[in-house]
Parts: C-alpha cells; sequence; structure tokens
C-alpha cells in the first residue's frame, strides 16, 4: 500500500505553533513571574490551550477541555504532556498576569512584521499610515463598566473595550490597548509613539490637543473630524483649482483651533481644514489636519482608508467567538481576548507571510485552519498549491474489501 505523500509530521495547529519562539514564551513568563505557585500547567500550556479554544471558538470550559481531550493523541506535538482540567484552566485564567498574553502578542508581531523605525521618511504615504479607533465587546454582566444606555431593569451590561493603532500597510494591529468600555477613547492618545513623518488618521472622538500637538512637533501629519464642541476660527482662506472643485472640494481654509479661555489647558493650534462633498454618498464632510502640503483630495483620500480598521474589527468579531466567554471575572475575560487577537495575528501571518503565491481571504483561511487544526498536512504546500499538493493522494479505504456484497 503505498503512504500518501502530501501528509506531514505535524498536524496544522503545530505549525502554527512554530511561528511563536518558545522562548520568547519563557523570556516572557519570567518577566511576568506567570509560572509562580505553578507545577504543571505552565504559561506554555496555557497559551496553547487557550489558542485551541480560540480558533475552535469553544463557548464553554467543558466544551474546551473535551475538545482536547479527543485529540489526546496529537498533545505531544504540541508540547503537552496532558490536558488541563477545568478547575486547573479556570484558576490559570483568573490568576496568570495579563501583561504575559499583551507582551506577547506585541513581541509575535514585531518578530514577523519588524518594529517600527524611528522614521519613515522616504516612503509612500501608504507605508507612512496608521490609523486609530476603538471597539467595544458587550459582556454579560457589569464584570467591567460598560457603556451606553441603561436597560429596562435599570441596569447597564458591562463591556471592554479594544483600542487599536492599525498600520494600513500590514492591515494588523501593531498596538493595542483593552479597558472598560466607558474609559474616553482620547486617553489611549498618550500611550500611542509614532515615528518621524508619519501619517495617522483619527475619529472624531479623538480630541487630545496636547497629544496633536506634540505630534505637530514631532513631525507627524494627522487628519481628523473636528469634534461637534470645536472652537474653530477661520484666519485664511486657500485658493481651491477647479479640477478640486469637480472631485468635490468645497473649501479649503487656515483656521485657529481651540478655545482662548482653556488656551493654558488646551493651546491654540493653527491647523487647516478641509470642506469635501462625496458625490456618491451625498455627504459633506469637513477634516482638519496639521498637513500644508497635501492636497486636498489627498487629505479626503487618506480619511477614507480609515475604514479599513472597520473591516479589522469585522473580521475579528466573524471570525472567532467574542459572546461566550470561558471566565466570569475581568482577568479570564483579558486573557481570553489577548489569545483572540494573537490567534488572529497567527492566521495573518500565515496569510501575508506563508501563502504568498495564492490570494486567500482571511475567512477561509480561517475556516479552514478551524476545521483542520488537528489535520497531518503540509499547511504551506496545500495553501500554495491546493490541487498540485493532493497528486498522489492515496485512499486506503478503496483497498478494503466490502463486509457486504450491495
Amino acid at each position: 500500500m503505498s503512504k500518501s505523500k502530501h501528509f506531514t509530521g505535524q498536524p496544522i495547529f503545530n505549525q502554527l505553533l512554530s511561528l511563536i519562539p518558545r522562548p520568547l514564551v519563557n523570556r516572557l513568563a519570567r518577566k511576568h513571574n506567570a509560572n509562580r505557585y505553578c507545577k504543571k500547567f505552565k504559561c506554555h500550556d496555557h497559551l496553547v490551550t487557550m489558542l485551541f479554544s480560540s480558533l475552535h471558538q469553544c463557548s464553554s470550559l467543558r466544551e474546551l477541555i473535551t475538545g482536547m481531550q479527543v485529540c489526546c493523541n496529537r498533545l505531544k506535538h504540541l508540547g503537552l504532556n496532558h490536558t488541563p482540567r477545568k478547575s486547573t484552566l479556570a484558576d490559570a485564567n483568573s490568576r496568570r498576569p495579563v501583561g504575559f498574553f499583551e507582551d506577547l502578542y506585541h513581541e509575535i508581531y514585531d518578530l514577523h512584521y519588524g518594529r517600527l523605525p524611528d522614521s519613515l521618511r522616504g516612503k509612500t504615504k501608504l507605508d507612512r499610515l496608521f490609523i486609530i479607533d476603538s471597539t467595544t465587546i458587550s459582556l454579560f454582566s457589569t464584570v467591567l463598566a460598560g457603556a451606553g444606555s441603561f436597560g429596562l431593569n435599570g441596569k447597564k451590561k458591562g463591556g471592554i473595550k479594544a483600542h487599536v493603532l492599525l498600520r494600513a500597510k500590514d492591515n494588523v494591529p501593531c498596538f493595542i490597548k483593552l479597558t472598560e468600555a466607558k474609559q474616553n477613547d482620547r486617553k489611549f492618545l498618550p500611550f500611542v509613539q509614532l515615528p518621524q513623518d508619519s501619517i495617522v488618521v483619527l475619529d472624531r472622538g479623538y480630541n487630545n490637543y496636547q497629544k496633536l500637538k506634540e505630534w505637530t512637533e514631532e513631525k507627524v501629519s494627522w487628519i481628523k473630524r473636528p469634534d461637534a464642541r470645536a472652537v474653530l476660527k477661520v484666519i485664511e482662506k486657500r485658493p481651491v483649482s477647479e479640477k478640486d472643485k469637480q472631485a468635490g472640494v468645497l473649501q479649503d481654509n487656515v483656521i485657529e483651533m481651540g478655545n482662548p479661555r482653556t488656551a493654558k489647558l488646551n493651546p491654540i493650534q493653527k491647523v487647516r481644514q478641509v470642506f469635501f462633498y462625496d458625490q456618491e454618498h451625498k455627504k459633506r464632510y469637513e477634516f482638519i489636519t496639521n498637513n500644508f502640503k497635501f492636497s486636498p483630495l489627498n487629505i479626503a483620500d487618506l480619511y477614507k482608508r480609515r475604514w479599513q480598521i472597520e473591516t479589522l474589527f469585522k473580521r475579528l468579531k466573524q471570525n472567532f467567538n467574542l459572546y461566550d466567554f470561558l471566565g466570569d471575572n475581568e482577568n479570564a475575560i483579558r486573557i481570553q481576548l489577548w489569545c483572540t487577537l494573537i490567534a488572529d495575528l497567527l492566521v495573518k501571518i500565515v496569510k501575508d507571510k506563508v501563502a504568498k503565491k495564492r490570494r486567500w481571504s482571511m475567512a477561509n483561511l480561517t475556516g479552514l485552519i478551524r476545521l483542520h487544526l488537528s489535520t497531518y498536512i503540509n499547511l504551506r504546500a496545500f495553501l500554495e498549491n491546493p490541487e498540485k499538493s493532493l497528486i498522489g493522494y492515496h485512499n486506503p479505504i478503496e483497498d478494503q474489501l466490502k463486509l457486504f456484497v450491495t
């Protein structure tokens, strides 16, 4: 009987885990003292278990543990000696430091996509573009303070907010911070560090004048929509060409942004104001920016790319289970979210670094990995050319004798 030629010695899950160096996990575990009081269920075991849950979209501890028990003959490939008990996993989710998983995500990103340089001078606009936005995930109870109105019972559901800095070139978050849902968006900006000559696009909720001034001094271009309560004073009207007018540009002004009464706290800044009419959606937009060199159409086009981060949020919520959580405490919820983000990052790395010769959508690739997580097949060869990788496949069932004649 000929042996199948397209099978590999490692399941797909182990091929994904190979993207995370084991020494990196051990180093971060020592940094956060994350293996303290743990005899068997170490950080690596915890990480593998939670990634298994995220990729399989498990909705309960029992579903996760029994799912791993079915794959017990493949645990050696994953570096596990045994499947954890429900109580062991629940205790680890409630006690292990969240900082271990947070740092692990950012270290994996830096390893495969590179750290941000000190300057992006000479790069294209897309290479220099960053997008900032946040998304809120509703929780089943008031574990974390939620946002929005109160329900009919007088209570408000809890929620957790993910503040994301997305690099448009990679289409993957390069910096993330998780907070309770009621946290204001503008409080995320002090944690953001951008290289010189970067371009950052923000929504109207990020109304931190002090940070905007710092970016101007650091030669970082920012584009945003003004807040409804912003005080703006036009000091100069710039000429608009006929070509720009036909494309939808209405006005191009130089303005002073800031309230003179609060100038000590929020300094008045000289910025640019662009009005643009979108003929396709019949809407009028107002943009403010500290960049006086870009054309008005470039300003509008760059802000239009902000929708890219909305597709990222949609991808996360469609491909992973962010509605059922394995714990009812803040620590467990944060760990599960970080492991979901790590799982999405691993799939994105496979799409960008492994499957280079063939275009795969993230939904298709995530579904394929989820269904065949324990299958022994060469993922790289299959993704590059599925038809060719299956040539020579021999089905042993065809050689078996039929028990009953039909």
